[in-house]
């Protein structure tokens, strides 16, 4: 029996039966890594972080999107995707030293983890597969 097995008599015929504890099992699950997935907005937020490198903070996070793809973005979209992603694993951030034309507030720099470049190019690899695939219902793509 394995480490941390406990025996218990079934009803049928008195035979003994090795089953993990209960509270291991559930240990067991929450342990298991979940899928990461990028919405659209998360894939262009997590696009754009990686392209302005360090100096990736809100405001020029949210001109590049604009810039990029000719949307209007809300700041506090971005910056609510950005926590999203930060939740998530796949950005960190850092505070960086109070300026005067912010009134003595931080800026908040992000960068991408490596758990996050490892989701982005999943989800790249994922999007090439899809696009790639001969006949799309209604047209070609």
């Amino acid at each position: 029996m394995g480490r941390g097995a406990v025996k218990r008599r079934n009803g049928i015929n008195g035979v003994r039966t090795a089953h993990p504890p209960r509270s291991d099992f559930f240990c067991i699950i929450e342990e298991m890594p979940k899928p990461l997935y990028l919405g659209e907005f998360e894939l262009l937020v997590m696009l754009t972080v990686i392209r302005l490198g360090k100096g990736a903070y809100g405001v020029p996070i949210s001109r590049e999107i604009e810039r990029e793809t000719g949307r209007d973005v809300a700041f506090g979209t971005v910056y609510a995707t950005l926590e999203r992603l930060q939740q998530k694993g796949l950005v960190c951030s850092n505070l960086g030293d109070p300026t005067p034309e912010r009134g003595g507030r931080a800026k908040r720099y992000f960068q991408v983890t490596t758990t996050g470049l490892r989701t982005v190019r999943e989800t790249k690899q994922n999007l090439i597969r899809l696009w790639n695939l001969r006949e799309l219902e209604g047209g070609v793509a």
